[in-house]
């Protein structure tokens, strides 16, 4: 049994508490908001969020503010908090970490200032080496749920990617170890992206075949990016390439997909948000994005059409002409020779 502090308590920190506490762990889940700590004390559930998941008795809810006690015991802190929000969390539990402890972070996306990766914020703010990344196609409804699910644990350190899966390994939930941390996080943070296009082909109402190119094309720039960012091309065929970028793009839990659909109908990206009522983590990653692009002349054709609509006023009907009207090229050698496409 581990000492378990989930700093975070969005869907998918309570779907982690639940299921660490479920494998026998002590487990403490730190909500942000006051009213979240309250609500969640006395119901036991977030409703808006994971409705009828009930947060097991033995998870002791407390305050971010109050979760000092419980990180300076935890032998393990899951940092679950949106990716805006990676490194406030991180620097606000510095003072009570150790050398001994492990930090998972279980958020996708990029650090837009510096053009870094979530777990190097996490490494240079906490000063600690022992991290790790839990990435994969899970969708936190389906994870409280109990149903079948898999992940990958990733870290720098051999050993700690094989602690965290030992740690979270359940007979639902199946953890996979990979080395190559750059090609999981950069899988899980850029797939957003691409179902943000998925999601404007839904709500122009266009078919299977344009998504499925969106998917595959999409895929194609994710390996890209990721191999001149030093990746294993091979992750982005596993379950933190192909496996998240497939579940986020079809499912109808993801917030990526649904924002894009809104997209797709005319709404503006203002108005997306407010209709969504959550974090959309593609909208947050693909400035970001187009940064690390430029920053090792990769051409992200889909991602750079994502980024006109969301911040130049594009209209996305005119998006998708610009893609369509590109110059001629071979799959074959855009895919797997060079960085254009």
């Amino acid at each position: 049994m581990k000492n378990i502090t989930v700093m975070g308590a969005g869907g998918w920190g309570i779907a982690l508490a639940k299921l660490l506490a479920g494998a026998g762990h002590d487990v403490a889940l730190a909500a942000y908001f006051d009213e979240e700590v309250k609500q969640l004390a006395e119901t036991r559930e977030n409703p808006k969020l994971l409705p009828g998941v009930k947060i097991p008795d033995s998870v002791r809810v407390t305050g971010f503010g109050g979760a000092g006690d419980f990180v300076r015991r935890a032998g393990v802190i899951v940092c679950a908090s949106p990716s805006i929000a990676v490194e406030s969390t991180v620097a606000r539990i510095k003072p009570f970490l150790n050398d001994g402890q492990i930090i998972v972070n279980v958020a996708k996306g990029l650090d837009e200032k510096r053009l870094l990766r979530l777990s190097e914020v996490i490494e240079n703010v906490s000063g600690l080496s022992r991290v790790a990344v839990l990435s994969g196609p899970t969708h936190a409804e389906e994870v409280a749920a109990g149903v079948p699910s898999t992940i990958v644990a990733a870290s720098r350190h051999e050993g700690v990617a094989e602690a965290v899966q030992d740690i979270f390994m359940t007979p639902l939930f199946r953890v996979y170890t990979n080395p190559d941390v750059v090609g999981v996080e950069l899988g899980g943070a850029l797939k957003n992206i691409i179902a943000l296009a998925v999601g404007i082909a839904d709500g122009l109402g266009y078919g299977d075949n344009a998504k499925a190119a969106i998917m595959t094309r999409g895929l194609a720039e994710i390996s890209r990016l990721g191999r001149a960012c030093g990746a294993d091309a091979f992750t982005f065929s596993g379950l933190s390439g192909m496996g998240d970028l497939i579940v986020t793009c079809t499912s109808v839990h993801s917030r990526n997909r649904r924002a894009g659909i809104l997209l797709g109908r005319g709404f503006t990206p203002e108005e997306t948000l407010k209709q969504v009522g959550m974090v959309v983590e593609g909208i947050n990653t693909a400035r970001a994005a187009m940064l690390m692009a430029r920053k090792y002349n990769v051409e992200l054709p889909i991602t750079a059409e994502i980024n006109n609509v969301l911040f130049n006023g594009l209209d996305v009907a005119t998006a998708v002409r610009n893609l369509l009207a590109r110059d001629k090229t071979s799959e074959i050698s855009s895919t797997l020779l060079s960085h254009s496409v």
